[in-house]
């Protein structure tokens, strides 16, 4: 199978299959989600999801969390990954909108990487999911995922990574097929035991075949 085929059917069996993607983390404005997806480095939706109600009800704005201290904003995260750093990170980045932007979140990936807490991964997800812009967010799943299926050759970093995949999807299928690729990470292809007997994409998958080629020699 070439990387041209393994696109198209990759692509195709996502739009057949998964229709709908979209994030899992709960928003209601841009900004809402900005703090959902600082909060959601190497921590759970599942958990970000838990603490950020309270939070959004304390400081619903960008105007109302920069008027809160680091400290203040710990308490109701503290049960997150690395709380003391993203409560800084939160606290700085309302100030910076306020200061700098009139408090609306800015969409360009670029500008939204001058704000405290947000590299590339988060500004990619903030122009995709609010803005459906054509970037590719890159984390921890979708590296795996994209390097077991063969979307990407052994890419050693996510811009790598991610320029590929950006290369080989069509621009308007950008952001759903980051979602695409984070949920079946999430769900199918986990890091440790990968439910490849499951998967609709064995076919295409190299991982999948190289490692039934191996137990096939091995009988």
């Amino acid at each position: 199978m070439t990387i041209s085929q393994r696109y198209q059917y990759v692509i195709e069996w996502f739009t057949r299959n998964m229709p709908v993607a979209e994030t899992e983390l709960h928003y209601n404005t841009p900004f809402e989600l900005l703090v959902a997806v600082i909060l959601s480095a190497q921590c759970t939706d599942k958990r970000v999801n838990l603490v950020t109600p309270a939070l959004f009800a304390a400081y619903p704005t960008a105007e109302a969390m920069a008027t809160a201290t680091a400290e203040d904003i710990y308490e109701y995260i503290k049960s997150v990954s690395y709380p003391n750093n993203k409560a800084r990170h939160l606290a700085g980045m309302a100030r910076m909108l306020m200061e700098e932007f009139d408090g609306e979140v800015p969409s360009e990936v670029d500008t939204l990487q001058r704000l405290p807490g947000v590299g590339r991964k988060t500004a990619n997800v903030m122009a995709s999911v609010v803005w459906g812009k054509a970037a590719m967010a890159v984390d921890t799943h979708v590296f795996r995922v994209a390097n077991r299926i063969g979307l990407t050759n052994n890419s050693k970093t996510p811009l790598e990574t991610e320029r590929t995949l950006v290369k080989h999807i069509p621009q308007e299928l950008i952001p759903k097929a980051h979602h695409w690729l984070i949920l079946h990470g999430r769900y199918v292809c986990m890091a440790r035991r990968p439910l490849c007997l499951e998967c609709g994409l064995r076919e295409a998958c190299k991982y999948y075949n190289r490692t039934s080629k191996i137990e096939k020699d091995n009988q």
